[in-house]
């Protein structure tokens, strides 16, 4: 069978011809430097055949790499076989990163070309200068795909909603106010935000634009006066139209981001040079004193209000009783046969839509048995969906969004006998986790100082996971947040009271299994000690972690009583979700454990 994706290059190379490019770079964001993107924008996947959400396309005129992190090396690898597309794997010692590959595969007489539109400004930057040093020159190509990518589909369409105070614990008003405060502590006249959900934070809307992400395509420019809002007009109704004006702000299309933003003198423009494309900086530049610094709305986004710290815990309280429900079903339904990993996925979707306030899942559900849970990111497809046998792990990762939260849970789940190998695995992983939930530490610490707590028990083992063990988790917004993050990466935001954040160590052996067991966190006081305040972590998750793959004289007494009681809580918690049947089986997986 001929691979399609050959034929697709072999065109995108007709373009770098007519262009005279030696080579072009196809990233996997769109205009708004998204994770997770609408098909308009997957170019980077239909020309590659590769469906993961991280990765980064180069073709010269002879070659094709694609680079990708650790969570999709085996899917990757799986999905670019026939393609003629080498495989790079980020963070390996021995792989080039792509401006050194560009000076050995490309012809450096000629420049390189990318999309400014789809690129953030700080990446274009940092490619130009590691070319430049190079000897290798890099340009803008407009609309590079125009009669190269057939059928492309439209630019999504859905409805923006406003989004209650009920829910948000503050007003757009009161947002406006904060920001345009922040604006002048720092000289400037505008702000841009192009992050689609820094937009709808700020604003109170969602949207239904992009999979399981609740957010509208959209630019938002802040003035001192007022505020534009460039949305295809089809995208909001009378109410919302209504809402904005008494909000002070103007919507004007989309298309018209372009001609107004390199026609019009602010003076300064504060924009992110990590969240805006490269193209709307230099227009902004044209005419502009730029402030290029991290978005005010990301930190203010991070830190919870009390409304949605509540919200959150009753979010959490409705998913662990879909869970628990769901958990019963499964161990009744395997050992019966006939059970897939798509089914069981379908099952847990249909469970938790039954909750009040669920409006859909926050990210494809990844049900992994035996070796597919390996695959970090693995998503069951009709081709390669698998019965589940009474034996072996399954690794179930999942969330949901309600109005009031959004949940992200990883379990591993015994479904039957297991090796010494897999228990000793699902022992070590559980070990990392119990150490970062435990964990107290000064304010101002960051998230890279944590990571080891969770990594040393494999690394006593000779084991380690490249993905990382932490990321911010939105609030009825994108399930991937930031600014804070707990990896190995140097990241300079310290952790904030009120801040969410998974924890989520893992184990990848390919052929043979995965391992992964992820709660989400609250950063919560811990009281005053030496040199100041303290902090601390509150699990928020209420699910129970399933027992039956502990070595348990692998465990110590402290790990041992943090999971009794965190068992106690989501049995109190819980139980009044649940019929009898229910919190009888629940008070059994939740039996405390002893040595």
């Amino acid at each position: 069978m001929n691979n399609p994706v050959k034929e697709r290059i072999k065109r995108l190379r007709g373009m770098m011809q007519q262009q005279g490019i030696a080579a072009f770079i196809i990233p996997s964001t769109d205009p708004h430097i998204s994770e997770y993107v609408a098909p308009h924008w997957q170019a980077r996947e239909w020309f590659s055949g590769f469906t993961g959400s991280a990765g980064t396309l180069v073709v010269t005129r002879d070659e094709a790499g694609l680079w990708t992190d650790s969570r999709y090396f085996l899917q990757a690898a799986a999905q670019l076989e026939g393609s003629g597309i080498c495989l790079y794997k980020e963070g390996l010692p021995d792989t080039p990163d792509i401006p050194a590959y560009l000076a050995t595969h490309a012809d450096r007489s000629l420049p390189v070309g990318y999309d400014a539109e789809v690129c953030a400004d700080s990446y274009a930057e940092r490619l130009r200068r590691l070319l430049s040093e190079r000897s290798i020159a890099i340009t803008h190509v407009n609309d590079p795909y125009q009669g190269i990518w057939t059928n492309r589909p439209p630019r999504p369409d859905g409805k923006a909603y406003i989004y209650k105070v009920a829910y948000a614990g503050q007003s757009c008003d009161e947002k406006l106010g904060i920001l345009r405060r922040e604006m002048d502590s720092q000289g400037c006249d505008a702000l841009l935000l192009a992050a689609l959900d820094e937009i709808a934070w700020t604003l109170n809307i969602r949207g239904n634009d992009i999979h399981c992400n609740p957010v509208a395509v959209c630019y938002l420019l802040i003035g001192k006066e007022k505020a534009i809002l460039f949305i295809d007009p089809e995208k909001t109704d009378c109410e919302l139209n209504a809402y904005l004006k008494e909000n002070g702000v103007e919507t004007r299309p989309y298309a018209d981001f372009w001609t107004h933003i390199a026609g019009t003198a602010y003076g300064t423009v504060w924009a992110d040079s990590d969240k805006t494309n490269a193209r709307a900086m230099s227009l902004l530049a044209a005419r502009n004193s730029l402030l290029r610094q991290p978005s005010p709305v990301a930190l203010l986004k991070a830190v919870r209000n009390a409304t949605e710290i509540e919200g959150l815990h009753r979010a959490m309280q409705r998913d662990g009783v879909a869970l628990v429900k769901f958990l019963k079903w499964l161990e009744e339904a395997v050992p019966r046969g006939g059970q897939t990993e798509i089914s069981v996925s379908r099952k847990l979707q249909e469970l938790r839509a039954a909750q009040p306030l669920y409006m859909g899942e926050s990210f494809d559900t990844i049900a992994g048995y035996g070796e597919h849970a390996a695959i970090v990111h693995y998503e069951a497809t009709p081709e390669t969906d698998i019965p589940l046998r009474p034996r072996g792990f399954l690794l179930l990762d999942s969330g949901a969004q309600y109005l009031d939260g959004t949940t992200d849970i990883t379990r591993t789940i015994a479904l039957g006998p297991l090796t010494e190998e897999e228990r000793t695995d699902y022992t070590l992983i559980l070990k990392g986790h119990i150490a970062l939930a435990r964990a107290v530490f000064p304010e101002g610490t960051r998230g890279a100082q944590l990571d080891a707590l969770a990594r040393i028990p494999l690394w006593q083992h000779g084991m380690n996971f490249l993905h990382g063990t932490g990321h911010g988790v939105g609030h009825f917004l994108n399930v991937h947040e930031g600014p804070q993050s707990i990896r190995m990466n140097e990241n300079p935001t310290p952790l904030r009271q009120g801040m969410l954040t998974s924890n989520e160590p893992g184990v990848y052996k390919a052929g043979s299994h995965g391992i992964r067991t992820e709660n989400l966190m609250l950063t919560v006081p811990a009281g005053e000690g030496m040199f100041g305040r303290y902090l601390r972590f509150e699990t928020v998750t209420l699910c129970p972690i399933d027992t039956q793959g502990i070595v348990r004289e692998m465990l110590n007494n402290e790990e041992v009583d943090w999971l009794n009681s965190y068992h106690r809580r989501v049995c109190q918690l819980l139980a009044p979700g649940l019929d009898e049947t229910e919190r009888n089986w629940l008070a059994e997986k939740c039996k405390e454990i002893t040595l």
